[in-house]
């Protein structure tokens, strides 16, 4: 059986640029592309915590150091420039191989520099 975990996630990236008229997709500061482990064209979905959107669209690359985070296309229309978003990559594998999976999770500042990286999240208590 295969079964869909999170393969890596950008947590709480500030929108920098909306831009209709470009070309659809996510332009995200390589650097960062790296850290969570994606890759150029790879398939995101995209949550926005201010509004509630959650959509589709696939990873373009954006200067190293540049701290983009560029909705394009009709995902321009999804969010504002200094909206709060999760951006996230899922993987297919088996249960064997999931077991011994660790995804990569990055939590950025507001100015979506790196606030620390991990690959596991506490456990939610009431």
């Amino acid at each position: 059986m295969q079964i869909t975990l999170l393969k890596g996630k950008l947590h709480m990236a500030s929108v920098t640029q909306a831009e209709l008229w470009y070309d659809g997709s996510c332009a995200i500061d390589k650097d960062l592309v790296e850290l969570a482990g994606f890759r150029e064209f790879e398939q995101i979905d995209i949550y926005n915590v201010d509004n509630g959107e959650r959509f589709h669209t696939y990873v373009i690359l954006a200067e190293s150091g540049s701290g983009t985070i560029s909705m394009n296309g009709a995902a321009a229309r999804k969010v504002q420039v200094g909206d709060r978003v999760i951006i996230a990559a899922y993987g297919q594998m088996n249960e064997a191989q999931a077991d011994e999976f660790k995804p990569k999770l990055v939590y950025l500042n507001k100015d979506n520099s790196v606030e620390r990286t991990t690959n596991t999240i506490a456990m939610q208590k009431d």
